[in-house]
């Protein structure tokens, strides 16, 4: 645990073959309602996808109140007909399924060990670690993450969904 007195702050990242250089950083201490949510999509990831040609995907999010609500739910429908993993989406996310995603097995922990290392004082200073360590994730670690990403996969249909409490990736 890092003792800070940096605010709250709130970042999107994708998680694509080749990561955007371009971050979404939401205000310092600002609440990240539907309406907020639903901006940065329509203002930031839908432009930085048409802007990649990104067209053949999943949308895939959790299940946090501004990510579910039903305007939210129902741009992402219109967005991206029949591609929405997500509670209520096309196609339903098991809760607590965190062994299945890239940020939530590897890029969230990775990047806190490595942003916070230099101990960051200022929302700038933690800004530009943020930055610089997505930066500096090489293909080949991205394609090692992907290898171990289609793994846990792979298990997960071998399983037919079972539980994977004790498995090591």
């Amino acid at each position: 645990k890092h003792n800070c007195t940096i605010k709250k702050l709130l970042f999107g990242l994708e998680c694509a073959p080749k990561p955007s250089s371009d971050h979404f950083f939401f205000k310092v201490g600002e609440t990240i309602d539907d309406a907020r949510h639903r901006w940065m999509l329509a203002h930031f990831v839908c432009p930085q996808m048409r802007e990649k040609g990104i067209t053949n995907f999943y949308f895939q999010q959790d299940d946090a109140p501004c990510h579910t609500a039903v305007a939210t739910m129902q741009f992402l429908q219109r967005k991206f007909p029949g591609h929405v993993v997500s509670k209520n989406g096309d196609l339903e996310w098991p809760p607590r399924s965190p062994d299945l995603t890239v940020p939530d097995f590897f890029l969230w922990g990775y990047l806190k060990s490595k942003v916070y290392a230099s101990k960051p004082k200022t929302i700038d200073e933690l800004k530009g670690n943020i930055q610089a360590e997505i930066a500096a994730i090489t293909p080949e670690m991205q394609a090692n993450v992907m290898q171990n990403a289609r793994k846990r996969a792979a298990f997960c249909v071998s399983n037919e969904g079972g539980h994977s409490i004790d498995v090591v990736f």
